[in-house]
């Protein structure tokens, strides 16, 4: 496959530094957030409002509410199902923070459940056993580094025990479960990420698809204060614009236009720049296949992998480093890298909050020493690809024993 012309490639001169993310903008973007400011309406707006309708188009879903976070996001979904203190949410400890948080905000707990061993997302096997250990009010599957959770194991699950199903979709934009969008497939919310190293980006960012109405007008009055109608309806409205109604007790949580009309230029942007990280995902897989690791999985065909991340796994019996002294020869090498993720259990918080032990977790703990997460942004160029696997290559043939 013939990588696409996105931006201007960089050297691939073994003295630079290869950072582990970077935004792909260009002067579309910033020509566009240009106007906005000139237009002097800088907050939520025509901006906002053509960006939720447009991606709601892409997605093929019937409601999309843009957000000033995913977590946001997430808190806004959580709430707008009613969850409250003393529920149970049943999610995957090899995720952000950011996932089982918003569940504390509510004053609900998370239960956690281990991860497939291969895909590394929420295994259904695990999420059963927690189902019957707990009578859980929802479910939040997360996609791991943009490949869809098995969402009819998931979805059947979830009616058995009666629990809805939020989706933590910060990565799966755009993925594809059996042919069909993340964010339109038969879940209760899905929540997209625009972080500034997400698949596509406006800086700080995101957005809510569902097909529920009643969803999605709870999420858009809670997403302002709880104020039936926002700023920019308000100002085009034949109704004095100072008159407004408090119908709930909402939050600060709307996209301001400056980062919607960034999100315009990138959206259009999206399959241009899932090809470049599929191609990537393609010669790291070629150049590494021979390599003492294990390459990501994509477990079924007729999914589309939005590529996020690509993340390998050290067969540390096979080396003398373990994955920590790997990052930092990597790094010494000039290559930035990452890990996705510190498991939720071994975070402080959440192991003294709920009694965690890494034991409990087998697979997430296990996952956890192995992962490594290499770079895979649309103007990586194929030269920086190839010193980044050859690289790869040469630390590991050093280090096996």
């Amino acid at each position: 496959m013939r990588r696409p012309t996105l931006m201007s490639s960089h050297s691939s001169n073994s003295s630079d530094f290869i950072p582990f993310a970077r935004p792909c903008i260009g002067e579309e973007e910033a020509a566009a957030a240009a106007e906005v400011i000139r237009s002097g309406w800088l907050t939520t707006g025509p901006n906002a409002r053509e960006f939720e309708a447009k991606f709601a188009e892409f997605l093929g879903c019937q409601y999309a509410i843009a957000v000033n976070s995913a977590t946001a996001g997430l808190h806004l979904g959580l709430e707008s199902l009613g969850i409250g203190p003393g529920d149970k949410v049943i999610t995957t400890p090899f995720t952000f923070t950011a996932t089982a948080e918003v569940i504390r905000y509510l004053g609900a707990d998370p239960v956690f459940a281990d991860i497939d061993p291969l895909t590394l997302n929420l295994d259904p096997e695990c999420l059963r056993d927690a189902l019957r250990r707990c009578q859980a009010k929802a479910i939040i599957p997360m996609h791991y580094g943009g490949q869809a959770c098995d969402m009819d194991e998931i979805l059947a699950l979830s009616a058995e025990y009666g629990c809805a199903v939020m989706c933590d979709a910060a990565h799966a934009f755009p993925a594809k479960y059996k042919g069909r969008f993340v964010g339109a497939l038969p879940d209760d919310v899905s929540v997209f990420s625009f972080y500034a190293n997400k698949t596509i980006c406006t800086g700080e960012g995101g957005m809510v698809a569902t097909d529920r109405p009643e969803l999605a007008n709870r999420m858009k009055v809670m997403r302002l204060h709880g104020i039936d109608r926002d700023a920019f309806e308000r100002h085009r409205s034949t109704t004095p614009a100072w008159y407004y109604r408090v119908i709930a007790p909402g939050y600060k949580y709307n996209m301001p236009d400056v980062a919607a009309a960034i999100g315009l230029k990138q959206l259009a942007k999206a399959e241009r720049f899932r090809q470049a990280r599929e191609h990537i995902a393609k010669l790291y897989d070629e150049a590494l296949r021979d390599c003492p690791l294990r390459l990501p999985v994509k477990v079924r065909l007729d999914d589309q992998h939005a590529w996020h991340l690509y993340v390998v796994r050290l067969e540390l019996d096979r080396l003398n480093i373990n994955r920590n002294q790997f990052i930092d020869e990597l790094s010494a090498a000039g290559i930035g890298t990452s890990v996705h993720y510190i498991p939720l259990h071994l975070q402080p918080y959440w192991q003294e909050r709920y009694d965690l032990r890494r034991e409990d977790f087998p697979v997430a703990s296990r996952v956890y020493e192995e992962v490594v997460s290499l770079p895979i942004y649309p103007d990586l160029s194929d030269g920086d690809v190839g010193r980044i696997a050859d690289t790869v290559s040469s630390i590991l043939s050093r280090n096996e024993r």
